[in-house]
């Protein structure tokens, strides 16, 4: 499962981790909405296994989070491997763990560097964790 969201760097990491059968199907949130020429190669583009795009409901990695639940019940899936950018890797676990059991795999991609971007990072990641925090469902 890749998160969505850019950079796009982190979608080349789930076709990698794919390509190299660490996952049968690559899911990815298209969280950019459809129409993006980038989202578009990975998710109508050809490959050696099976790949599903959805856009998340509501919008946000607790949409994201719900939509691996809901998957995960479905398919049976004991264990995940979850693609996102490094500042994201905490948050997203934490919610994803709300709305699945299994284990979890949490792999960051790369992500630039400085103070501007890491402060900006720090702040939006822990106003995310306030309101993950206040939010006791999946």
């Amino acid at each position: 499962m890749v998160l969505g969201g850019t950079p796009y760097e982190r979608f080349d990491i789930g076709v990698e981790l794919a390509e190299r059968g660490y996952a049968p199907q690559l899911v990815i949130s298209n969280s950019v909405g459809s129409g993006d020429r980038t989202m578009d190669k990975y998710c109508h583009g050809h490959f050696d296994f099976v790949v599903s795009c959805f856009e998340p409901d509501p919008w946000t990695t607790q949409g994201e989070a719900q939509e691996i639940g809901r998957r995960a019940t479905q398919q049976g899936w004991q264990h995940i491997i979850v693609v996102t950018f490094t500042p994201h890797i905490s948050r997203a676990r934490y919610i994803v763990e709300k709305c699945f059991d299994g284990e979890l795999t949490m792999v960051a991609s790369p992500t630039p560097s400085g103070l501007p971007f890491w402060a900006g990072m720090y702040i939006r990641q822990s106003a995310g964790y306030l309101n993950a925090f206040t939010d006791r469902g999946c």
